[in-house]
């Protein structure tokens, strides 16, 4: 039987490093304030446009418009004309809590 392996691979500046980048952002500020926050979120960009999604739980407080503009301004993106503008980007956050469910099975309740 024949098998075909492919997979991606992106280079630095590529939007997909990006969004792992603003992810990786909020996951971090979560777990700094709350070790057992549930979080599980993408990111999507698009020119001039920042969609944070997905589904969190936890009890810490996180400006997430503010994590994410910092994360795009530490990546370097600061120009609107070629990309995004970290200061001027629409930032949209479409979030919601995770099923207790998930909490159950992890073996905490939050």
């Amino acid at each position: 039987m024949r098998k075909l392996f492919t997979s991606e691979s992106v280079t630095e500046g590529h939007p997909d490093k990006l969004c792992d980048f603003i992810s990786d952002s909020v996951l971090d500020s979560f777990f700094e304030k709350d070790p057992y926050a549930r979080v599980a979120c993408e990111t999507v960009a698009g020119k001039g446009q920042i969609l944070l999604t997905g589904e969190i739980t936890s009890t810490a407080d996180v400006d997430l418009e503010s994590v994410v503009r910092n994360a795009i301004k530490e990546v370097g993106y600061h120009n609107k004309e070629i990309d995004i503008d970290y200061e001027t980007c629409e930032v949209l956050i479409n979030l919601s809590k995770q099923s207790p469910d998930i909490a159950i099975r992890c073996g905490q309740v939050l």
